[in-house]
């Protein structure tokens, strides 16, 4: 994949869930989510609790200080997004190498592997969740089908 493009992927897939996450009336974040057992806000949680440790923290860069979900789920949100943002827009920190479990990978890769199509997901999960526009980008749709056989 081109250098830049990741970046560019995961920015137009993080607005989308940025965008619902601001539009959450205040009464709606304990509505019942799609995914069984959860509630928007923890939908919210979910990513905030292990995309900054798996992407920065794996790739070696701080994890900034992030406002509890209870208290502030979208700003929650938000700190994640930014900083996982500003790591793929550096050329070097985007192409840093790190190992997992499933083998070596370069940070943008891991994200595009890994966080593009779960925060494609819970855009819809949240919306769904708070009554908000479900409607999904259609390229990452399609290249979520393609790449797990199934669609979101």
């Amino acid at each position: 994949m081109a250098a830049g493009e990741i970046s560019k992927r995961y920015r137009r897939v993080a607005e989308q869930f940025t965008g619902r996450a601001r539009s959450v009336p205040d009464d709606a974040w304990d509505n019942p989510a799609p995914c069984e057992g959860w509630v928007a806000r923890d939908v919210v949680r979910h990513m905030v609790d292990w995309m900054p440790g798996f992407f920065l923290g794996g790739a070696g860069v701080d994890v900034p200080t992030i406002p509890s979900v209870d208290d502030d789920p979208s700003g929650a949100w938000e700190v994640v997004d930014r900083a996982i943002q500003a790591a793929l827009d550096d050329p070097e920190i985007s192409a840093r190498e790190f190992d997992m479990r499933a083998g070596r990978y370069r940070l943008d890769d891991t994200v595009a592997t890994f966080g593009l199509g779960d925060v494609l997901v819970h855009t819809w999960d949240l919306a769904r969740a708070t009554g908000l526009d479900e409607t999904l980008d259609a390229d990452e749709q399609t290249k979520l089908i393609a790449f797990t056989g199934r669609r979101p």
